[in-house]
């Protein structure tokens, strides 16, 4: 399949509403149906401010966040649609990627589509 790899960039105190912004965007995903997304925590990053976000013992709420998901063209429509509707205010890379599944059937495929 073709698609996107789409890569959202924020930091452990960023919020949304009254929850974390890779919480909201993991559970935004979900609600949109996209079957696969990572949240990864890193140990240091350079914000689009221009500073150095670290996570450090005794604060954490600056440590830099990535949420990654691969999704279609109509699935990165959808998404971004809800995120723009939302104000979500997040920086993202959209790369373009080729992806499947190898060594067995999809998860998400339906029993006839898999064999």
């Amino acid at each position: 399949m073709q698609g996107f790899q789409i890569t959202f960039f924020t930091g452990e105190g960023r919020r949304h509403g009254h929850q974390p912004m890779g919480a909201w965007l993991m559970e935004t995903a979900r609600q949109q149906g996209i079957r696969g997304a990572t949240l990864s925590v890193g140990t240091d990053g350079i914000g689009r401010d221009g500073r150095l976000h670290s996570a450090h013992f005794f604060e954490l709420s600056d440590q830099p966040i990535e949420v990654t998901l691969v999704v279609t063209e109509d699935e990165w429509t959808r998404l971004a649609q809800a995120l723009t509707a939302a104000q979500a205010n997040v920086f993202f890379t959209k790369t373009p990627v080729e992806f499947g599944v190898l060594g067995g059937p999809d998860p998400g495929a339906t029993p006839a589509a898999a064999g």
